[in-house]
């Protein structure tokens, strides 16, 4: 397993400067059983991890297990992917907060959404992730009105005027599909060597829990390993990062 680190490990070990990561997992609500593997994987690494959770497929006896393991593991981290993670786009590529559907409309969603993962989960972070990584002006202006602070999608995303909306891109997707075949593990790493060796400040890397195999896991946690024992390197949640934006904007 540890050839396919080579490039990463060489692009961390000539990197000089500071390099922030990292990791979000789309779709908490749907796959559990995979779910609470990852979670073993990030937990038994003490790297933190942010939670996508999809407010309508969250059931409560999961939201009680998510809660329990927050409450012993501090590295663990919920936001809003959406609310219903459906398609309401009839044409063009798939899009729950779409321009098909107006401020109203995505507005009374994501206040439902947002209700629901605080009565379920409790604290939650007031970052909103868009299913398929697609959302529109409106979006921004629903977010802000619901008081959120962060908006996540990919680093390709259309760009949108952001207000002081604080931008978290992911900029690498493991297992990313190509004409219907998923990249092995050793695309992701090779992505992430170029992305370091670049001169990313900041790289962020999305995962699909229910896609993952026992060959992911594996891969996951020897990748967190290598990033652990990496000098310059900071494993952060998404939160401490929107955190720091906001101090630095009071300072400025």
């Amino acid at each position: 397993m540890s050839d396919w680190l080579v490039p990463l490990r060489v692009a961390l070990a000539e990197r000089r400067a500071p390099l922030e990561f990292f990791v979000r997992d789309d779709d908490a609500g749907r796959a559990d059983a995979q779910l609470f593997r990852l979670l073993d994987v990030f937990e038994s690494r003490a790297a933190p991890l942010d939670l996508a959770v999809i407010p309508a497929a969250l059931q409560p006896q999961t939201a009680e297990a998510l809660r329990l393991r927050r409450a012993r593991w501090r590295g663990l981290n919920f936001h809003q992917h959406g609310y219903a993670h459906v398609n309401h786009e009839r044409e063009g590529r798939k899009c729950e907060f779409g321009p098909t559907r107006g401020l109203a409309r995505q507005q009374a969603d994501i206040r439902m959404g947002k209700d629901r993962l605080a009565a379920l989960l409790g604290d939650i972070d007031p970052i909103f992730t868009p299913p398929w990584n697609r959302c529109t002006q409106e979006t921004v202006s629903a977010l802000k009105r619901e008081g959120f602070r962060a908006l996540s999608r990919e680093a390709k995303a259309a760009p949108l005027a952001l207000q002081d909306l604080y931008s978290l891109p992911v900029s690498v997707d493991w297992r990313r599909q190509r004409g219907g075949v998923r990249e092995p593990p050793r695309d992701a790493a090779a992505a992430l060597a170029e992305q370091v060796a670049a001169g990313a400040a900041r790289v962020g890397l999305m995962l699909h829990h229910q896609v993952l195999d026992d060959e992911d896991f594996d891969a996951l946690d020897a990748l967190l390993t290598r990033l652990r024992s990496a000098p310059n390197v900071r494993l952060s949640s998404m939160m401490e990062f929107v955190e720091e934006q906001n101090v630095s904007l009071i300072g400025a």
